[in-house]
């Protein structure tokens, strides 16, 4: 089990990231960033694969450890065996939103499942182990027209899966925190089916 931010982990089976799984992240970066941080902390090796944006300051004033990143923005052609290839070695994988296919989807899903990795997604992804979903709230940090830094932002996150995550749960969290990392912006965890109710 792979560590996460502390404002994530009640959300998540286990309270980390499951060596083995498919993870889809959905709607924000950060949201990614919070999942990989403590990982790389620990001494997970990171490998993004197809996302030519993501900016590693970014990643880093999240609480990743960019020495602990590699990125390969366009792999071309060679995008499914460099995934294959990347699962075999790294610990914590990402791709990006390219569609991927449903047998390509189970093969690189049991390939991770056999080496112990962790695939994550920002697309759609057939039989992902779990989903996080983030709905934005408004930047917080402007003083005025134009005046100051963006600095926190609070978002929704909503989790669902397989199994023991079958049930939707949430949370209030500012993905970045005040010093960069998810906190959480207050309250617990709400489990969806017992808000509706």
């Amino acid at each position: 089990m792979w560590p996460v931010v502390p404002a994530l982990a009640d959300l998540l089976p286990g309270a980390g990231l499951r060596r083995g799984s498919t993870v889809v992240v959905h709607g924000s970066t950060s949201l990614l960033f919070g999942l990989l941080a403590e990982a790389t902390v620990a001494g997970a090796w990171v490998a993004v694969v197809g996302v030519p944006g993501l900016g590693i300051a970014a990643a880093a004033e999240h609480g990743v450890v960019p020495a602990r990143m590699a990125v390969i923005p366009r792999p071309g052609v060679a995008y499914p065996a460099v995934l294959a290839a990347l699962l075999d070695g790294v610990d914590l994988v990402v791709t990006g939103d390219r569609a991927v296919q449903g047998d390509l989807a189970r093969r690189l899903s049991a390939r991770a499942r056999h080496r112990g990795a962790v695939l994550f997604s920002l697309g759609a992804w057939p039989g992902a182990d779990l989903e996080l979903h983030c709905t934005p709230g408004a930047w917080a940090g402007l003083t005025g027209y134009g005046a100051g830094h963006l600095r926190t932002r609070p978002v929704d996150v909503y989790v669902r899966g397989r199994g023991a995550a079958a049930r939707t749960r949430s949370a209030s969290v500012l993905l970045p925190g005040p010093r960069g990392c998810a906190v959480r912006s207050g309250g617990s965890v709400r489990d969806e089916a017992e808000a509706a109710g």
